[in-house]
């Protein structure tokens, strides 16, 4: 990275107490930074090479993008190597991209585009014996999750800030999931990093915005409401649910 901007304390603790909080990094790991073209995934991969500075310990890290081809659809669409990949390598990292999605815009859905991304990143770390797989999510994010959970799917889980699978042999790790998206906003201006447009048709209308709708009108009437739903995931009372 050519620079090396100062984190806002606050947020820099937060992401420092996850970590901590979840051991999410040991020496010799080989992490794999899952990048989709949004900021928080953006953020995450320069927040990483910033704490691989500074960190006690020694970890390999590879940003990787799976290419869906969505671009393609966008009028003068931007190829992620010039979206995505520019603005990476104006921090002197290097992104990786790989093959496009082969559905078709009618066998196209969310579920089986998440699916699929998801398999793509999970065969690229078993190829390539990268033993951790990081993603971009954040405290919004695990809420959204727990209320489209409760609604739609009539369960209570959510997003987990690490998580094993494969016999533990690889794990998933979510390194931002204490602080929310206006603190990674705050650091997508510090990095100066910009989203990069969605052209999937399916993107514009989703069950995730709903509940983000919903959650937005909470927060302005009940403030405290984001703390206190955040706070519930890990402050489960077993007796009292049936």
């Amino acid at each position: 990275m050519n620079t090396s901007p100062k984190l806002p304390a606050k947020t820099n603790r937060k992401i420092g107490q996850a970590m901590h909080d979840y051991s999410m990094f040991e020496d010799g790991d080989r992490v794999l930074v899952a990048v989709s073209g949004g900021v928080d995934s953006m953020v995450l991969v320069c927040l990483l090479y910033l704490w691989q500075k500074k960190a006690p310990i020694s970890f390999h890290l590879q940003p990787l993008h799976i290419d869906h081809g969505f671009w393609r659809d966008i009028q003068d669409g931007v190829s992620p190597e010039k979206s995505i990949g520019k603005q990476l390598h104006s921090h002197s990292i290097d992104l990786r991209i790989e093959g496009e999605w082969k559905e078709t815009e009618q066998e196209r859905t969310c579920y089986l585009c998440s699916r699929n991304r998801r398999s793509q990143l999970f065969d690229f770390a078993g190829k390539h014996d990268y033993n951790k797989i990081a993603f971009g999510h954040h405290k919004d994010d695990l809420i959204e999750t727990f209320m489209i959970n409760a609604i739609y799917s009539g369960n209570i889980s959510t997003m987990l800030p690490k998580q094993n699978l494969f016999d533990d042999t690889l794990s998933l790790i979510r390194p931002m999931a204490y602080i929310d998206k206006d603190a990674v906003v705050e650091l997508a201006d510090l990095f100066s990093l910009t989203p990069v447009e969605n052209g999937c048709s399916l993107s514009i209308k989703t069950r995730r915005e709903t509940v983000r709708n919903m959650l937005n009108h909470l927060y302005q009437s009940e403030p405290g409401a984001q703390n206190s739903l955040f706070a519930a995931l890990s402050n489960v009372r077993a007796d009292y649910l049936l």
